[in-house]
C-alpha cells in the first residue's frame, strides 16, 4: 500500500507545486490589519482545497483571524492526530532588501522563494500532500486526522488558546504533529525536543512637550534618546550576559548529556559567522554558539528609534525616544515574571525628568518535549527514511506560543517534524524552501501515517 500512496505522491508534484505557488501568493499578513482581508481569503481558499481534497474542512472563528480545520474521521479504532500548522506569515516589503517580489513566488536554482516557503506555508502543506496521497492511492487514511491551521501564529496566537479550550472536546486526539520547525544545519534530517520561549516588550521614554534647540536647551533638559541608549545598553553586558537581577533565577541547566550530544554534531561556527557577514560570534560566555541558540536565554533590542534621521543636520532634543525589546526563555522561566524584572531594571536607570511607559506586546512558555514513545517514533522512522538519515534531536530557539497551550489544553504529546533549514531565511528578505526538502518532507508525512 505505501508503494501506491509514494507513487501518487511522486506523480502530484507538479500539482503541489503549483498550488503551493498559489498559497504564497496570498499577503496573509496577520500582524497587519490592511492585510485582514487577505488573511481571511487565504483561509477560505485552503479551506475549499482541503473541502475538494476529500476532508471536511470549514473556517473557523477565533475572536480574531480565522482558523482552518479539517477533518478525516473514519477509522475508529485508530488513533487520532491533530496536525497543527499557520497560514499567515510575516511582513515582506520590497525595500526590506527581498531580490524579487515576495508575494510572487518563484523556483530560483533548486529553492521556492517567496515569503511563506519555510514558515509555514511550504511545510503544512508538505501534510496536505502526504495525507491526501493515502486518499487517491487506496481511498481512506490509516489513522483518523484533524488539521488546525492557524491565522494568528505570527502576531501572537491571542485567541487560539480561548479556541482550543472552547473546542477541547472536538479537538481531543491521541498526539499533535506540527511541522514549524528546522532540519539540522546543512539539511541534515533531525526532530525538534525543545523550543525557546518569549516575551516582547515596547518602551517608549517622553521628555519635553516638543522637540527643542539643542544649542538653547541642550544641558538643562534629559535627552529621551540619550537616556533610552544608556538604559538599554545596561541591560545587556559587555560579554554578552543578560544584566537584570534575577534573570537567570528560574533557568534549568543543559542535562550533561544535551551537551555531549550536541558536541558530537560538530557545528561550524566560523561558517556561520562567514555566512552572515561578521568577523566574529559573540555571546554569553562558557557556552557554544548551539548551546546559546538552542537553551540558552537571551535580550535583544528589535528596533529603537527617535529625534531627527534625515538628511543634513537638525539640531534637536527630541521630545519622545523609544525601543522594542524581546527575552528568548528557556525552561523554567516565565514571560510575565521575566517582562516585570525587565520593567523593573529600566525603571531603575530612568533618569529624573522622564516619563517611560513599556508595554507587554506578547509572549510564549518554553517548552520540551518528549523525545522517544510511539509518535515520536513513528516520526524518526518516517524522516530518516524520507531523508536516508536517522534524526539527530535538537532544541530550536525560535518560539511557537501555541506548543505548550497544546502541551497544556489537549494534554497530549507533540511531536516536531520539521522539513526546513535553518538557513531558509525565515522573517528576513528572500525566504526559502529547498525543492528536495519540499520533496522530502511530502514524503515524510506520507510514511508518517
Amino acid at each position: 500500500m505505501l508503494d501506491k500512496v509514494l507513487s501518487t505522491l511522486k506523480a502530484d508534484h507538479d500539482a503541489a507545486l503549483a498550488e503551493l505557488f498559489e498559497f504564497m501568493k496570498f499577503q496573509s499578513v496577520s500582524a497587519d490589519p490592511a492585510h485582514g482581508g487577505d488573511v481571511r481569503r487565504c483561509a477560505e481558499w485552503l479551506a475549499a482545497l482541503l473541502t475538494r481534497d476529500g476532508f471536511t474542512a470549514s473556517v473557523e472563528e477565533t475572536g480574531g483571524h480565522p482558523a482552518v480545520v479539517a477533518r478525516w474521521q473514519k477509522a475508529p479504532d485508530a488513533p487520532t492526530v491533530l496536525v497543527y500548522g499557520h497560514y499567515d506569515v510575516q511582513p515582506a516589503l520590497m525595500e526590506d532588501g527581498w531580490t524579487t517580489d515576495p508575494f510572487e513566488p518563484q523556483l530560483n536554482e533548486g529553492r521556492i522563494c517567496g515569503r511563506g516557503a519555510s514558515d509555514d506555508k511550504g511545510q503544512l502543506f508538505c501534510h496536505i500532500a502526504g495525507l491526501r496521497a493515502h486518499l487517491r492511492a487506496v481511498g481512506k487514511l490509516p489513522v483518523n486526522v484533524i488539521m488546525l491551521f492557524e491565522g494568528e501564529e505570527e502576531s501572537g496566537s491571542d485567541n487560539l488558546e480561548g479556541y482550543l479550550v472552547a473546542k477541547r472536546s472536538e479537538l481531543a486526539c491521541d498526539a499533535v504533529i506540527a511541522s514549524d520547525t528546522a532540519q539540522y544545519t546543512g539539511g541534515r534530517a533531525a526532530l525538534t525536543y525543545g523550543l525557546r520561549g518569549l516575551t516582547y516588550l515596547e518602551v517608549t521614554l517622553t521628555g519635553p512637550n516638543r522637540d527643542l534647540h539643542s544649542g538653547t536647551l541642550g544641558g538643562v533638559i534629559a535627552n529621551p534618546a540619550t537616556a533610552l541608549a544608556r538604559m538599554v545598553g545596561l541591560l545587556v553586558d559587555e560579554s554578552g550576559r543578560v544584566n537584570v537581577p534575577g534573570f537567570y533565577d528560574d533557568v534549568t541547566p543543559l542535562e550533561q548529556w544535551e551537551r555531549d550530544a550536541w558536541a558530537k554534531l560538530d557545528y561550524d561556527e566560523a561558517a556561520l559567522a562567514a555566512e552572515l557577514g561578521v568577523t566574529d560570534l559573540f555571546g554569553e560566555p562558557g557556552y557554544t554558539a548551539v548551546e546559546r541558540m538552542w537553551a540558552r536565554p537571551t535580550l535583544d533590542v528589535n528596533g529603537i528609534w527617535s529625534g531627527y534621521t534625515g538628511e543634513g543636520a537638525k539640531t534637536v532634543i527630541p521630545a519622545v525616544a523609544g525601543a522594542k525589546l524581546s527575552c528568548r526563555l528557556v525552561p523554567d522561566q516565565e514571560p510575565d515574571k521575566i517582562a516585570e524584572l525587565v520593567e523593573r531594571r529600566l525603571r531603575l536607570s530612568c533618569p529624573p525628568g522622564l516619563k517611560m511607559e513599556v508595554k507587554h506586546l506578547h509572549g510564549a512558555k518554553p517548552v520540551l518535549l518528549p523525545s522517544e514513545g510511539k509518535f515520536v517514533d513513528c516520526a524518526k522512522a518516517a524522516v530518516g527514511a524520507a531523508w536516508g538519515e536517522d534524526p539527530v534531536f535538537i532544541r530550536e530557539g525560535g518560539s511557537i506560543p501555541v506548543i505548550e497551550t497544546f502541551v497544556r489544553v489537549l494534554d497530549a504529546p507533540v511531536v516536531l517534524m520539521g522539513f526546513g533549514r535553518p538557513d531558509d531565511r525565515i522573517h528576513g528578505p528572500d525566504e526559502r524552501f529547498h525543492l528536495e526538502d519540499f520533496h522530502r518532507g511530502m514524503e515524510a508525512s506520507a510514511r508518517f501515517w
